[in-house]
């Protein structure tokens, strides 16, 4: 990702706050985004002083008519965060109070059911290439949504690997500073692999290990409006309807875990004991993270619901995961 440009007045104080969250292990890249607009409204307000009004704060944060609610909620806190900064160096503003915004109903995760996912991966298989536009759409598709479904990883996670990244001799992708700046290696499913082999020979022939696994055409990355579109053209090809906040394609990686919980728990596996695993190939910082999970199991699989409230007595009524959505 590029860096963000800043030209107001408080353009090193936007660097400095960036590079201290940095330093502390953060990646940073949405919100410094975030600050290159708010740096971008100060210079629309023809900001000239280094303070900040309650009537200029009140001006970037009042609610616009189309926003979301999730987006004015990432607009005020990232105004907020900046202010505090900003306050601990003796500048005098206006730091925007709690309570400005209203949180976002949190989404209920989709489980897809294996009939979805059949009639999901046969609309997938169906694909047909553009030359002119994704010459490689039939080719690449089917792989890549099969390899989302059956390794759980986070989309941005499998659209940026490149070459280099997938090793089809051991059957495993590199992930390389993923959330929370984690390297992991996951497995990829041994019937995949030949189908990777088979893609890699179809499109790869003369590419460079730096290339994109999962190009779009040479150089070029699947972005994620291409990953969605796709994905909203096979629900509408499978009969999977669309409510207009979801399925979504992050829900594969809820689907893969359910599932994944769900056999170990019918095979009479020791979660206690698989869980730590679920939680390192994830890439999961806290175990919250991953017992969040075993509540979307209990609840999508009720007749397995009693061996995992004996199993996890206290989590499954009580874990609180604030989910977020890293595609």
């Amino acid at each position: 990702m590029s860096e963000v440009k800043f030209n107001s007045i408080f353009q090193d104080e936007f660097i400095s706050v960036i590079s201290i969250k940095r330093a502390m292990g953060f990646k940073y890249e949405t919100d410094a985004l975030m600050f290159g607009r708010i740096d971008k409204f100060f210079c629309d307000n023809v900001l000239s002083e280094k303070k900040i009004s309650k009537e200029l704060c009140d001006l970037w944060c009042n609610k616009r008519s189309y926003e979301s609610a999730s987006n004015h909620c990432s607009r005020v806190s990232s105004f907020r965060v900046f202010s505090k900064y900003l306050q601990s160096l003796g500048y005098p503003v206006y730091v925007p109070p709690k309570g400005l915004t209203r949180h976002p109903p949190k989404y209920d995760a989709h489980i897809f059911t294996d009939d979805e996912l059949g009639r999901f991966f046969r609309a997938v298989d169906a694909s047909q290439s553009v030359p002119s536009e994704c010459p490689y759409r039939a080719l690449v598709m089917p792989v890549f949504f099969r390899i989302l479904y059956t390794s759980g990883m986070r989309v941005s996670e499998l659209r940026l690997a490149r070459l280099r990244d997938v090793n089809l001799g051991e059957g495993y992708i590199r992930v390389i500073q993923g959330k929370n700046h984690k390297d992991r290696l996951v497995p990829i499913h041994p019937d995949l692999v030949t189908k990777c082999i088979h893609l890699k020979e179809q499109i790869h022939k003369t590419s460079t290990e730096d290339e994109f696994f999962f190009m779009v055409r040479p150089g070029r990355e699947m972005k994620l409006f291409n990953v969605y579109h796709n994905f909203r053209r096979y629900l509408d090809k499978a009969g999977i309807p669309h409510t207009g906040h979801g399925p979504r394609v992050h829900d594969f990686r809820h689907t893969y875990c359910v599932n994944l919980l769900r056999k170990w728990t019918e095979e009479g596996k020791d979660l206690m004991v698989y869980l730590p695993y679920m939680r390192t190939m994830l890439g999961h910082e806290t175990f919250e993270e991953t017992a969040y999970y075993l509540k979307l199991t209990a609840a999508a699989f009720p007749t397995i619901r009693e061996s995992l409230d004996k199993a996890f007595p206290d989590i499954i009524g009580e874990v609180i995961f604030n989910e977020q959505y890293y595609y």
